[in-house]
């Protein structure tokens, strides 16, 4: 006699499901001193795995020595990056003196103002002023030795990182024997379709963002440039790196971007650049972005956005940078596997995909 399969009530398994997210978000941010590199380091794996392949199949190069090769590329990259920024930081100390003066008098103004609205005195101001600067350096020390402690722990993540990406290029046939074992040889075609495509959206996603700095900062440069400005190779590469960074990235960039041309120029280049800015920043969001990032990972703007707040609510903002790729992995896995394609819908950012599935389940 075949036995009749009970269905537990909606409603525990509804409280089944919220336990379960909460346990997994518990995991999450009491593992996030491990996980948080090794899912950077699974990023930067894919990004170099065409180049290990080049240099196991073409040079012939041991995959030790190809991972290993690899990952030297891409830190001599990012090296050549900071070496061009650090080159146009380094010729600021010539208008120190200049940077000086302009602080100067716009401390002169503001007391002015502020004599002349809030009706107090320059010397109230002075005292006030001299009192902070006296708590400031009281607890010089603390924020020295807080600032080192960030630093070092900021070193110390780069190279797990590094030695995450070498030990995942290094071991990645294991890695995916391991998966396609764990779900069964009836579901290898699925496994590996899901992992072929895992590796190209998040290749995609990750050039575009790439392509979407150089395009950035090309035409911040540009910008600057006609506008006049002095240090425009420098205020372009800094808009273009702060851009990636979703949300906070603009505002940091316009901050630094004005400081700086105020530091070497007057209040009107000050303003242009503030402005161009903006204007950059507002194409980027509503036409780059979309066109060369969002049409790679395929999600709706909503649940990028809250995922972009969650990310930040649980790790920071790494969570934010990992928040994207990681929704799309499971956007790749939910479409692909029957039962939680619903999930992936929502997810969507495909409206021609979502229409087209919104007329399935119609027909159906």
């Amino acid at each position: 006699m075949p036995t009749k399969k009970i269905i537990a009530p909606f409603y525990e398994r509804l409280a089944l499901t919220l336990i379960g997210f909460l346990a997994l978000g518990y995991l999450i941010v009491i593992g996030k001193d491990v996980l948080d590199p090794l899912i950077f380091g699974f990023l930067f794996a894919i990004l170099l795995l065409p180049v290990s392949n080049f240099l196991e199949k073409k040079v012939r190069l041991p995959r030790s020595m190809s991972s290993l090769a690899s990952i030297l590329l891409l830190i001599a990259l990012v090296g050549g990056i900071l070496y061009l920024v650090g080159s146009q930081i380094s010729s600021l100390k010539n208008d120190w003196p200049q940077l000086q003066k302009q602080v100067a008098q716009s401390i002169h103004d503001l007391q002015d103002w502020v004599q002349s609205a809030l009706h107090i005195n320059a010397e109230s101001q002075i005292k006030y002023v001299n009192d902070a600067s006296k708590k400031i350096m009281e607890s010089g020390s603390d924020v020295v030795g807080t600032t080192f402690g960030a630093i070092s722990s900021l070193m110390i993540f780069y190279v797990f990182i590094l030695i995450f990406t070498f030990f995942i290029l290094l071991y990645r046939r294991l890695l995916l024997r391991f998966i396609i074992w764990v779900f069964r040889d009836e579901n290898s075609h699925v496994v590996m379709d899901i992992v072929e495509n895992i590796q190209s959206i998040l290749r995609q996603y990750i050039l575009g963002l790439l392509l979407e700095m150089v395009i950035v900062a090309s035409v911040a440069i540009a910008a600057f440039w006609w506008i006049g400005i002095k240090y425009a190779a420098l205020l372009g590469i800094i808009v273009g790196l702060f851009n990636i960074i979703p949300y906070i990235g603009i505002f940091t960039a316009l901050l630094l971007s004005t400081i700086i041309t105020f530091a070497t120029g007057n209040i009107s280049k000050t303003l242009s650049v503030a402005v161009g800015v903006i204007i950059i920043h507002a194409i980027d969001a509503n036409f780059l972005l979309p066109t060369i990032v969002g049409s790679k990972v395929r999600l709706n703007a909503l649940i990028s956005f809250i995922g972009i707040i969650l990310g930040e609510m649980i790790w920071g903002l790494s969570g934010m940078f990992l928040s994207i790729p990681v929704m799309a992995i499971f956007k790749i896995i939910f479409d692909r596997i029957e039962s939680l394609k619903p999930w992936g819908y929502l997810l969507g950012g495909d409206y021609e995909s979502n229409k087209k599935a919104a007329k399935k389940l119609e027909v159906e």
